[in-house]
């Protein structure tokens, strides 16, 4: 039973927060995704200590239609220039199933 390890906990905030965190291309790849999907991107923030007991905040208006990789990483830049000490994410609004298809921290504070 020595080989067992017990595991450490720490706060873990959407689908890829488990793994190790994303590069810049990454993340435009995964913006691409969502703007091939058709999604609407919308960017949230909040305060760490709230990430999990509250709604996040909207920053602006969801980028109803917006096709633009550039645009979307300028706004999530924005974003955290605005609030340095507040986690940043983006959602994909999928209008079909009227869900999220993705959500995930582009900005840890």
């Amino acid at each position: 039973m020595a080989d067992f390890q017990d595991y450490k906990q720490t706060v873990k905030y959407e689908t890829f927060s488990y793994l190790p965190s994303l590069t810049a291309d990454q993340t435009r790849q995964q913006i691409q995704y969502i703007v091939s999907q058709g999604w609407n991107p919308a960017i949230e923030h909040v305060e760490p200590s709230r990430s999990h007991k509250y709604y996040w905040f909207m920053w602006k208006l969801p980028m109803f239609g917006e096709q633009s990789v550039d645009r979307i990483l300028s706004e999530l830049e924005a974003c955290h220039r605005e609030y340095p000490n507040h986690h940043v994410r983006l959602i994909g609004y999928d209008n079909y199933t009227q869900s999220q298809g993705t959500s995930f921290v582009v900005y840890r504070a």
